[in-house]
């Protein structure tokens, strides 16, 4: 019976996984700037229409962020290296995959 539930538990994270679409660079710019994603937590980011960005994780940082080659790209002082993400979307979850494969998931706060 645990592995019936579990298969149940893990089938809708399966088919949601297929809803998720590649962003280009015009809709990572309508779908970030003014907006505020939650990561869990307590830990969350905005993307000011300035292009100015402020993650907090414990504390705040505030960085810049850019459009560049279809990707959501930011950099956080006092670093001048600029990190770049693919962007895919499912409704309100957000997913910034690097170019290692690693993903980051933020639901809007509304």
């Amino acid at each position: 019976m645990r592995r019936f539930a579990l298969i149940l538990v893990l089938w809708p994270g399966v088919l949601a996984a297929d809803e998720f679409r590649q962003l280009t660079g015009d809709e990572i710019l309508a779908a970030l700037a003014g907006q505020k994603l939650d990561y869990g937590d307590g830990v969350w980011q905005s993307f000011d229409e300035t292009m100015q960005t402020q993650y907090f994780s414990g504390r705040p940082n505030t960085g810049r962020w850019a459009v560049r080659d279809d990707q959501y790209c930011s950099i956080w002082p006092p670093s001048d290296f600029w990190a770049c993400y693919d962007v895919q979307q499912s409704g309100d979850v957000v997913r910034f995959v690097d170019d290692s494969g690693g993903i980051t998931v933020g639901i809007y706060v509304r």
